[in-house]
């Protein structure tokens, strides 16, 4: 037995960020572009383009700077903030994991009863 958690942030009641979002700014980082990576994680282009556009809006800063397509095709980085962004999330959601581990083995010990 195990225990499992979601972690998403929000504001103002809105969410902004999570899993599914974490995933598309790792991809658009790897791939270079918004397209590849919203296929990559199963998304269409619609739908990253609109996660990107409200995460900036609602986070009040720019994540992923579009190069638009042409002769030598189009591209997207992040941004120095979004890679911040992607460092703090990461601490916060290890840091929640590893105080959720340390309450269930208080709670359940270490014993896998089922």
């Amino acid at each position: 037995m195990e225990v499992r958690s979601k972690i998403w942030l929000a504001v103002d009641g809105e969410p902004v960020f999570g899993s599914g979002r974490e995933a598309l700014l790792k991809a658009i980082d790897q791939l270079g572009s918004i397209n590849k990576a919203a296929r990559e994680i199963n998304l269409s282009y619609r739908k990253a383009l609109t996660y990107i556009q409200t995460m900036e809006k609602r986070l009040g800063t720019r994540l992923v700077v579009r190069k638009a397509g042409g002769l030598n095709g189009g591209g997207a980085a992040l941004t120095k903030k979004a890679r911040e962004f992607l460092i703090k999330y990461e601490l916060l959601e290890k840091g929640i994991n590893e105080m959720l581990d340390k309450k269930f083995l208080e709670v359940f010990g270490n014993g896998n009863s089922r």
